[in-house]
This record gives structure tokens, sequence and C-alpha cells, in this order.
């Protein structure tokens, strides 16, 4: 557990976008590896069968969540505490303050964009981005051929980058508009 439940609650944090959630589906992988335990047969690594077992918890969680949504009220839904871990962009000098609102800006737009990619893709991409697998430890985490997670990730940037290149067009045009180069 020492080993591996940072590093899950981070993935799980990033697939759920709350943190409350996040500390029961870690509890909830490592309850369900312990019960699995017998049928474990190592031929996978004890990092990719936990991680396997976080993303199929995962997408329950987001099944059940999608579900229920459309039953609750707004204001139910607005009460969630927790919030979605932010896009770490490296920072090469401390910017000044308009730098500083754009850089918030352009983050937000990249988290949105991420949030709304459909789980298959989203998971692939925290996968390999943000966990730092291999592409073979997500074939065998995912239960997917090499060439299928090559695609999603393919995918999944292919729409970040539509979302941001679209924010930036948006935001040319709109200094455009009021004069400023």
């Amino acid at each position: 557990m020492r080993l591996y439940a940072d590093r899950l609650y981070n993935y799980i944090l990033r697939m759920v976008g709350n943190a409350t959630d996040a500390e029961d589906l870690v509890q909830e992988t490592f309850l369900r590896a312990y019960q699995g335990l017998p049928q474990f047969d190592g031929r996978a690594s004890l990092g990719t069968w936990l991680y396997r077992i976080a993303t199929n918890l995962c997408i329950d969680h987001q099944r059940r969540r999608a579900r229920r949504v459309q039953t609750v009220s707004y204001s139910e839904g607005e009460d969630e505490e927790g919030e979605p871990a932010a896009w770490d962009f490296p920072d090469q000098q401390t910017p000044n303050p308009l730098e500083a609102a754009l850089n918030r800006e352009l983050e937000a737009v990249v988290e949105d964009a991420i949030d709304k990619l459909s789980p298959k893709l989203k998971t692939v991409l925290l996968l390999y981005d943000v966990e730092e697998l291999s592409y073979e430890e997500i074939a065998r985490v995912l239960g997917i051929p090499i060439g299928t997670v090559k695609s999603r990730l393919n995918h999944a940037r292919t729409q970040i980058q539509k979302a941001v290149a679209a924010y930036l067009d948006d935001a040319l045009l709109s200094a455009q508009a009021r004069g400023i180069k």
C-alpha cells in the first residue's frame, strides 16, 4: 500500500475530479486487490494489476455518477466537496500578472478539454502522461492492444489540441477587436 497509494490517489483524483471520491476509490482498489489476491497469478506486475482495478472502479464510478446527475437537483450537485486537480505547466520564470492570468486561463481550457474526453481516452492520457506508464503497461492495465493505446493517446491529444487552438483563435480575434496586438 505504501508503494502505490499516493500514485493511485493522484491517478484516481484526475479521473474522478473529487478528493473524497478519490480517497474512497483508493481504499476500494486495495480492498478489491486484497480480496482478489488468490486469483493474482503474477503474469502482470502488481502495479499494473492495481491500476487495472483502479481504472475499472473509476469507470464504474463515473457511470454511476452520470446516472445520478440525471436525477439529482442542481443544488445537491453543487454541494460536492473537492476540486479537480490542476494541470501542472512548467514555469520558466515568474510571470507578470497578465501572463499569470493568461496561464491560469489556458490551464482551465486544458483541464476542461481533459474533463470532456471520453473515459477511454482520458484513462490512456493520464496513465501515459501523468503516471508515466509505458504503452505495454497501459495495454496490460486496460486489456487492450498496444496499437489501441497509441490510437487513443493520439485521439486524446488531438482533441486537447483542438480545444486549445479554438481558445487561442478566440483570444486572438478578441484582442484584434479591441485593437491589441
